[in-house]
């Protein structure tokens, strides 16, 4: 008679499993009844009661009683019932009544919660033919219901539910959803994902855009799942100012690598009567041997587009592809692209629309010398569309010319430390450029250039105190500084060889290159001279935690050789001094500044940045003030201020802000606001930004955004719990 029970409610657990899928592989060994009495009756039934457990595998069932009728073979089973498995589905019920063959069975005032997060009430719940859970006069909901706010967030009211457990699919019958207890929309029928189920195809939550040159805008994603690597995702959007826009989104994942795209194409009145549109792609692949492969597609159909929807702020799209390898000791880098530049007054014609590079990098440690020789190899190839072969636009550069180069250079240097801490360095280093240059009157066909060079350095750190074990950690007892003198002398032999200055037209001068051979970023142009590189830097560690950090320093040549802006603050005999500072609080505040100034304290570059980092607020502000530098294309001094700021108003809801403020115009730039709303069961993200800035493709635009997501429903989130609490 004990094994007729167990083999009862071994079938009594499997029958009670109307929504939770199978464990993988099933459940293994035999049932196990404990309760505080097992009763046999006269009539061949069996009951269990008091404190009932029933465990089979990974499931668990608990009820006050249980009742086998053998003549029926039907199990009633008085509640409360909880029934849990492995999969994180849970059925509670008031009453059940099952039977044994696996396909039936009826449970009153039942309750299914799947994964921790959809919650469907009914008033009875229907087992039919091993798949399908029927749920009659249905709640369903993600929100947690406490006693005091008994109306969830949101709700879908339902005639009934069927839940197919193979396909994971809820099917609604005449569903009303409802917010805070109000009826928002009804729909006859209603398909949604179960959260068991990882993707599907089905409709996804809509957006709500609205742009000034647009108008109010809505877009309905919908979500077509191909097969297990692959996804389209098409948005449909109207606007009411004519719009008509189809968005797409293809994902494709690979054994070594993935891809994919984004997109869409437009009609409206901004452009009445053509048909516009972009298209974003990138991938990256792992290859044999450690390399990597990958490209990128950007393309747009005129320059206005991307900020006209708000796209994207990109103002020049890159399309092309790459090959790299990276290994501790080399590099490797081959790519080739095309450039478009959507600037207003750019002319992609006269512009280097196709650029190809090759590099290789490699070090190792000479056995006889010793110190570091790093060799390096770099091919550039330039391309422009434009067959001119003098400058018409008056820009400086000739509309037409095309250009190739191949630079090859080694560079050995070492570093000892002295018995009294001084630490002597030296370099030397060879590069060797060829040069071809056509369709440019101005200079000649081939060109070799040899640039030797040379240098010595001597830095002498002086501490006091007890320096901290890491930079940022507090220094035990008192406050520790240590003072660094640097002197460095660098001589390269000047090029007397006119070359096309192609990839060194921008130079800055900052803390990163204080001590260099060659400022210039390329290989077109090689910084040449003797010069001394001079600077003093400073560090503090207080025991509090805070900590200082700064680094003075100029650059001294024995005659000015022209190669420098008045704007990058290298020109002359003496640069610009440069002073870079940082201070860090143990509480989060970071305050940077690089400056660049002459003898006279005018500054020619200032960069100050304050960021403030806190678990429930954070704010931040940058200021930059750039003299005008026709050469850096900045033909007017550029003196704007950034600000931005996050608050974490309660555990729910949370503030951004952002603005940008432009002194010479005395106007704004940029202005944003946003606020968000998490909660156990529902994300609503709200922004509003102005864009006030203008130009002859693009106009001043405000953009207005909502979107929202209903946990439970096949939509993610971002990771953090927000699980409402009914206590206090």
């Amino acid at each position: 008679m004990r094994l007729r029970l167990l083999l009862v409610t071994s079938l009594l657990l499997l029958a009670l499993r109307p929504a939770v899928a199978a464990p993988t592989g099933g459940a293994t060994g035999p049932a196990t009844l404990i309760a505080d009495q097992l009763v046999i009756n006269p009539d061949t039934s069996l009951t269990a009661e008091g404190a009932v457990e029933v465990t089979y595998g990974a499931s668990h069932l608990t009820a006050p009683k249980l009742t086998y009728d053998q003549t029926k073979d039907i199990v009633t089973i008085d509640g409360p019932i909880v029934l849990t498995d492995g999969t994180g589905t849970v059925v509670l019920a008031a009453q059940a009544q099952l039977s044994t063959d696996l396909q039936n069975g009826i449970l009153q005032s039942a309750r299914l919660v799947m994964k921790d997060q959809l919650q469907l009430a009914a008033q009875q719940m229907q087992r039919v033919n091993g798949r399908y859970t029927q749920l009659a006069r249905v709640v369903a909901s993600a929100c947690q219901v406490c006693p005091a706010h008994p109306t969830p967030l949101w709700e879908i009211r339902a005639r009934r539910v069927v839940h197919d457990e193979l396909a994971h699919q809820l099917y609604y019958d005449q569903a009303q959803f409802r917010v805070a207890g109000v009826p928002v929309f009804y729909v006859p029928r209603l398909r949604m994902p179960d959260p068991g189920l990882a993707r599907t195809t089905g409709v996804l939550m809509p957006v709500l855009k609205s742009r000034s040159g647009l108008g109010v805008g809505v877009g309905l994603p919908y979500f077509i799942a191909i097969g297990d690597s692959r996804d389209l995702t098409l948005t449909p959007f109207l606007s009411t100012k004519g719009g008509r826009t189809l968005g797409f989104r293809y994902r494709e994942a690979f054994a070594t690598g993935r891809l994919s795209f984004t997109g869409a194409l437009s009609r409206d009145d901004i452009q009445p009567g053509k048909t516009r549109g972009y298209v974003f792609g990138d991938g990256r692949f792992a290859l044999a041997n450690g390399y990597v492969l990958g490209f990128t597609v950007e393309a747009v159909s005129d320059r206005g587009y991307l900020l006209d929807y708000g796209t994207s702020d990109k103002d020049r799209l890159t399309s092309g592809a790459y090959l790299t390898r990276t290994k501790r000791d080399s590099y490797f880098n081959l790519d080739l692209y095309n450039y478009n530049s959507l600037r207003a007054g750019d002319d992609n014609r006269t512009l280097p629309s196709i650029v190809s590079t090759l590099s290789y990098d490699r070090r190792f440690t000479p056995g006889l010398i010793g110190g570091t020789v790093n060799l390096h190899y770099d091919v550039l190839g330039l391309y422009r569309r434009s067959a001119v072969a003098v400058d018409a636009n008056g820009d400086g550069i000739t509309d037409g010319r095309d250009m190739a180069s191949a630079s090859a250079g080694v560079k050995w240097q070492r570093h000892d430390v002295l018995a009294n801490g001084m630490v002597v360095g030296g370099a030397l280093a060879l590069d060797v450029d060829f040069f071809a240059v056509r369709q440019d009157l101005g200079y000649a066909g081939f060109t070799t250039r040899i640039t030797p060079s040379a240098a010595i350095d001597l830095r002498w750190p002086w501490v006091r105190g007890s320096a901290p074990a890491r930079p940022g950690a507090p220094a035990a007892g008192a406050a520790a500084d240590v003072i660094e003198p640097i002197a460095q002398l660098v001589w390269s032999r000047p090029s007397s060889t006119a070359v096309p200055n192609e990839d060194s037209t921008v130079v800055e001068f900052d803390e990163g290159n204080l001590f260099s051979f060659n400022r210039f970023p390329g290989a077109d142009v090689y910084e040449g001279g003797l010069r001394a590189n001079l600077g003093l830097g400073w560090t503090r560690y207080a025991p509090s935690g805070w900590s200082v950090t700064a680094l003075a320093g100029r650059v001294i040549r024995s005659r000015d050789l022209g190669q420098f802006s008045t704007g990058s603050g290298l020109a002359g005999t003496r640069s610009d001094w440069l002073l870079a500072t940082q201070v860090r609080s143990a509480d989060g505040l970071t305050l940077t500044n690089r400056a660049l100034f002459d003898d006279r304290l005018n500054f020619s570059k200032d960069e100050l940045r304050l960021d403030f980092g806190h678990p429930r607020y954070g704010f931040g502000a940058d200021y930059v003030w750039l003299d005008a530098d026709p050469a850096d294309a900045r033909p007017a001094a550029t003196s704007e201020l950034g600000f931005y700021a996050n608050w974490q108003i309660s555990s729910g809801w949370r503030a951004t802000t952002s603005a940008r403020y432009d002194f010479l115009a005395a106007a704004p730039t940029a202005a944003g606001f946003g606020l968000q709303y998490r909660s156990d069961c529902a994300a609503v993200d709200l922004s509003l930004s102005r864009r006030f800035t203008s130009s002859t493709t693009v106009r001043p635009t405000t953009q207005f955004g909502l979107q929202i997501q209903l946990s439970g429903v096949g939509t993610g989130n971002d990771g953090h719990a927000y699980r409402r609490s009914c206590t206090g």
